[in-house]
Order: structure tokens, then C-alpha cells, then sequence
């Protein structure tokens, strides 16, 4: 009897685990919806301190600026998520545009014939993406066919694409990219500074990788290949994944969205400097990150990302319409970045004690 009227009621027992698993969730469930809340909170700020800031007109001035991030950081997920990392993007923008501007105001000199060839604007975006591309490309042929750590090889491509950005000019702009109607090549600012039914192209652009980036990622067998490869390389490999062809492949999506930022960015200013990109690989992480993209790979998404980068462009338009310095932004952005990864290994802790509660439950 002693026993029996020791031990707790039969309905009281389990009381406390099913709070737990109750209130455990919803942490899970903020934490996942942080970077919602945090543009959230950020517009809402920024509004209160600078009326004009929901000015529709600003609006759709900072979407053109974050728009140039998103695609960008699209290209970065997909390496950050088989858990490697691309530090050359920003040199690949600047590349890009010297490329760009080179082909529109030099043209391609064929010496033997006596010509100069001036491409169509379309042909030259498409020459451009190809370069970008083929960047990529040896990005993942160095890290998968050397071994070498992405970190590192990245970092050398990264020299590599600024030294040849200087070179294309000898570090001197590509001024005045308009092209003049009897060669042909007119029509490139329309990239960065365009409109369909009124609003910008860029946006549009960014709205078009995201969906298509979204639906590789999660509806093909690419996609998926791509998170068991940042999960876990080597259980991926030996269920039959082709590791390395894939991780070739996210290194030239990674180039290509590159290319594309590029693009926008000479676009937009109707010149090309070898300087245009710098730190962009930073801010392409740090919107991967703040949208939930794990740094060790295996988790985010596309739709994360963009939103990590709305987050990147509010805070950073927010600070300058406040009158707030270059040099502290920078501060406030590395502070965002720390808290962003601290938060994301918090998260990464409190699945795996939901799964363990799980488990035992």
C-alpha cells in the first residue's frame, strides 16, 4: 500500500513531457520564422524613425538594391548547403561587368580580318553568363578534382577574377555603356533600370531565380542530391549520389547568379568598374545565413534566402536614411552576421533535443 500511495496519479505522470513537447515547438517554430520576424520588426523601426522610409517610391529603390543580393545569395545557397562555401562571387561581378563593358564599347577585334565585331546586348549578356559560368566551373573542378578546400580555392579565384577585372583596362572604367544604334548595341541599361508593367527589371529577376531556384531545389533530383551531399558526403556517396558532378554543378550555378548580379550592376550604373562587387560575397552569405542556411550545410532554402537579403537591404537603406556612418554599418552588419550563426547553432541544439525527446517518447 506504502507504494501505491507514494507514486504520483497515472494522469499526473506524463503532465509535464507533454508541456514541454508543447512549448518546445514553438520555440522551434520561432526560431525558424526569425528572419520574418526580424524584417518585421526592422520595418516597423525604420518607419517609426524615418516616415518616409515605406515611401512606395523608396521601396521599390531598395528592392532594386536588394535584388542584386538575392540573386546572388540564390547561388550561394545551393553552395553553402552541400556545406561549401564561394568567396570569388564578388569578383565575378566585377569581372562581369568589365566583360560586359568591354564587349559594348570595344567590341571583339579580329586583327586577321580586319574587323571589329560589336555583339548584340542579348548576346552579350549570354557571353557574360558563360563566363561566369565557366568560373564556377573550374571552382568545382579545383575543389572536387585536386581536393581542395573550398575555402581556399575559392579565395584564389577570388584574386584570380579581380587581377583580370583590372587587367581588361588596365584598372580604368568602361564609362558611358548606352552603345550607339549604328552598331547595334544599344539597350543595356534596360537590365538594371528598366520596367515591365512598372515595375523594375531586376525585381523581376530576382522573383525568376527564386522560383526556378526554389523548384530545383526542391522538386528535382538535383536538388535533393544537394542537401545529402551537405548533410552527409559520405553516406550520400555511398547511396549512390554523384557527389562530385553535383558539387561541380552548384559551383557553376554560383557563377552564373554572379554574372547575372553583374550584369544588373553595370548595368544600373552605365559603367563598369573592376572594383564593382567588392565584399558582395559577404553580404551573399550573411543573407544565406540570416534566412536560415546552415554553414555546415544540409539545411536552408531559397525562400529564406531572399528574405535574408530583404533583411540585409532594409537594415543597411534604414541606417542610411537615419544619417547613420559608413563605418558603423559595417559594425551593426558583423554583429547581425555573429548573432545570425549563433542563432542558427541554437536551433540546430534544440532539434536535436526534439528528436531525442521524440525518440524516447
Amino acid at each position: 500500500m506504502t507504494s501505491v500511495e507514494m507514486k504520483p496519479p497515472a494522469s499526473a505522470q506524463p503532465t509535464s513531457k507533454p508541456q514541454a513537447a508543447r512549448r518546445t515547438p514553438l520555440v522551434l517554430l520561432l526560431l525558424k520564422a526569425r528572419t520574418f520576424i526580424a524584417l518585421f520588426l526592422l520595418l516597423i523601426f525604420f518607419s517609426i524613425m524615418s516616415p518616409n522610409f515605406l515611401n512606395p517610391a523608396s521601396m521599390l529603390i531598395m528592392a532594386k538594391h536588394v535584388a542584386i543580393n538575392a540573386i546572388i545569395a540564390i547561388g550561394m545557397t545551393f553552395v553553402i548547403v552541400s556545406a561549401g562555401i564561394d568567396l570569388s562571387v564578388g569578383s565575378v561581378v566585377g569581372l562581369a561587368g568589365m566583360l560586359a563593358g568591354m564587349l559594348i564599347n570595344e567590341g571583339i577585334v579580329l586583327p586577321m580580318f580586319g574587323v571589329v565585331v560589336y555583339l548584340k546586348v542579348w548576346v552579350i549578356a549570354i557571353v557574360v553568363l558563360i563566363a561566369g559560368t565557366l568560373i564556377g566551373a573550374i571552382n568545382g573542378w579545383v575543389i572536387t578534382r585536386l581536393n581542395v578546400a573550398p575555402f581556399i580555392a575559392t579565395l584564389g579565384t577570388m584574386y584570380a577574377a579581380r587581377g583580370f577585372a583590372l587587367l581588361s583596362n588596365n584598372g580604368a572604367t568602361f564609362p558611358n555603356l548606352v552603345g550607339k544604334p549604328e552598331l547595334g548595341n544599344t539597350g543595356f541599361p534596360w537590365i538594371g533600370a528598366g520596367n515591365i508593367l512598372g515595375i523594375p527589371v531586376p525585381i523581376w529577376l530576382m522573383v525568376v531565380f527564386g522560383l526556378v531556384a526554389a523548384f530545383v531545389a526542391m522538386r528535382t533530383p538535383f536538388g535533393r542530391h544537394v542537401y545529402a551531399i551537405g548533410g552527409n558526403e559520405r553516406a550520400a556517396r555511398t547511396s549512390g549520389v554523384r557527389v562530385n558532378p553535383t558539387k561541380l554543378f552548384v559551383y557553376m550555378i554560383s557563377g552564373f547568379c554572379a554574372a547575372m548580379g553583374g550584369l544588373i550592376v553595370a548595368s544600373q550604373l552605365i559603367a563598369s568598374h573592376p572594383a564593382s562587387g567588392t565584399s558582395f560575397e559577404l553580404n551573399a552569405i550573411a543573407a544565406a545565413v540570416l534566412g536560415g542556411t546552415s554553414l555546415s550545410g544540409g539545411r536552408g532554402n531559397i525562400g529564406g534566402t531572399i528574405v535574408g537579403a530583404f533583411v540585409i537591404g532594409v537594415l543597411s537603406d534604414g541606417l542610411i536614411m537615419m544619417g547613420v556612418s559608413d563605418f558603423w554599418q559595417t559594425v551593426i552588419k558583423g554583429v547581425v552576421i555573429v548573432l545570425a550563426v549563433a542563432i542558427d547553432q541554437f536551433q540546430a541544439r534544440m532539434q536535436a533535443v526534439v528528436a531525442l525527446q521524440q525518440e524516447r517518447g
